[in-house]
């Protein structure tokens, strides 16, 4: 088994790919104004919120299954050497990602106490792992 990479590197991967994702919901937030029209007052908005929400979490559910699907890696994974797979090493699938993503919502939850669980778990993995019977592994570097 690959060596599992530390939280402070799986922590500065999410930061890299929330970059990565933040063009992504401005992008989902231009297409719904677009289609609604301009807001008229701060107070009533003319996308309702909760189309917003879904809408958003579809597009974040959609980046990390679509990259995890075909190298086990984000942008923010790769450039920290970390890959997603399985508990036999092998890529995830659709509902594992489906899963793996809105457990990683759970875990951030309770002050980010599912990543922080990763610290004390004899495996080292955090609670989204866990339920979606996946793991992290560190990539060795390329020679």
């Amino acid at each position: 088994m690959a060596d599992r990479p530390a939280l402070w590197r799986h922590l500065l991967a999410m930061v890299y790919d929330t970059f990565l994702v933040a063009p992504l919901l401005m992008a989902n937030a231009f297409v719904l104004v677009t289609v609604f029209g301009p807001t008229a007052s701060a107070t009533e908005p003319a996308v309702p919120s909760w189309l917003m929400q879904i809408t958003s979490l579809m597009v974040i559910f959609a980046f990390f299954i679509l990259f995890w699907r075909k190298s086990g890696q984000t942008l923010g994974m790769q450039a920290w050497r970390i890959q997603l797979v399985d508990e036999q090493g092998q890529p995830v699938g659709v509902r594992q990602g489906l899963t793996r993503c809105a457990a990683a919502l759970l875990s951030l939850l309770p002050l980010g106490l599912g990543y922080w669980w990763s610290l004390l778990d004899v495996d080292g993995r955090s609670w989204h792992d866990r339920l979606s019977r996946s793991r992290l592994q560190l990539v060795p570097k390329k020679k």
